[in-house]
């Protein structure tokens, strides 16, 4: 197993990256959808998204930790870890494509919940009761977004949304495993360098002649996304997840706010009291799990 020293934390930096990767993945997700609307496939837009992050990428390596951060003695998990994030990133996409932003990225955000019930069957953690009250609390928020009564939204977008999210939490819980003997620069390496291939491969059946705005947006996709990418890491390698993760919700606003300003879409009342109790159930799951880890405060007699 590789050993490596962890960096001075700094939570504050670690909020500040994580706002700032939040942000950018919002102004992504609109770009996504503005992709949509001009004719774009959502495959097209991933690979370039992986294409045009992979150099700077590569860069950043070169000059920051350099190349020896790349190597790797799990190979198989980071192949499987890139195959399930693809998948869950193309349902994601599909997604923005099919709903409103602020709905799409509200559903998104049950990805935790998917994950507290993963990590209990297939990582047979412990979960006591204030977690599982916590799932059961946000899958009713789905529900209320979904508003199965009365089906105003596509049902096939919800669908999509809810694989996305779904895959999402494959992909936490893979993490959480690598993460044991990988650093997180390693992963996301990987994961770019192997979606870019094993999405290049599919991309001439899907691909078409674009001019020069069509480029700019799937230039635009990349640059958000690799920038994106690297904030995240940046709050994760500086910060703990439980003191950052709170300010993912960060995105939810400024989908609301793009949505309004692109499309003109407000959310419905049912989707703000979805989206209240989704968080609500997320930041009480990331409570209980500092809770967990938190080491026990010596007795004084």
């Amino acid at each position: 197993m590789t050993e490596f020293s962890l960096p001075e934390q700094r939570p504050v930096a670690g909020i500040v990256l994580r706002i700032l990767a939040a942000t950018v993945f919002a102004f992504m997700a609109a770009m996504v959808k503005i992709g949509a609307d001009y004719g774009l496939h959502p495959i097209e837009m991933i690979f370039w998204r992986f294409a045009f992050a992979l150099p700077p990428l590569f860069l950043w390596i070169l000059w920051r930790p350099g190349l020896q951060i790349i190597k790797t003695r799990r190979p198989l998990a980071h192949l499987w870890r890139a195959v399930i994030g693809f998948v869950a990133m193309g349902f994601g996409y599909w997604a923005i494509t099919l709903l409103p932003l602020a709905e799409a990225t509200a559903i998104s955000f049950a990805a935790p919940i998917f994950a507290t019930l993963l990590s209990a069957v297939f990582l047979l953690e412990r979960v006591g009761w204030h977690r599982w009250s916590a799932v059961l609390i946000g899958f009713a928020g789905v529900l209320i977004i979904m508003q199965p009564h009365d089906m105003s939204l596509p049902l096939d977008g919800l669908i999509v949304a809810l694989i996305s999210a779904f895959g999402v939490a494959c992909v936490i819980i893979t993490i959480r495993q690598i993460s044991k003997t990988e650093r997180a620069l390693t992963t996301v390496f990987w994961f770019t360098l192997i979606s870019a291939v094993g999405t290049g491969c599919i991309v001439p059946f899907f691909g078409a002649q674009h001019d020069w705005q069509g480029w700019a947006i799937m230039i635009a996709i990349a640059i958000l996304g690799g920038t994106a990418q690297l904030l995240l890491t940046g709050s994760l390698r500086v910060a703990p997840v439980v003191v950052v993760a709170p300010f993912d919700y960060v995105q939810l606003l400024w989908a609301v706010a793009l949505g309004w300003l692109i499309w003109s879409d407000m959310p419905s009342f049912a989707t703000w009291c979805g989206a209240a109790i989704i968080i609500g159930s997320g930041l009480y799951t990331l409570y209980r799990e500092r809770m967990r880890t938190r080491p026990a405060r010596p007795v004084i007699v």
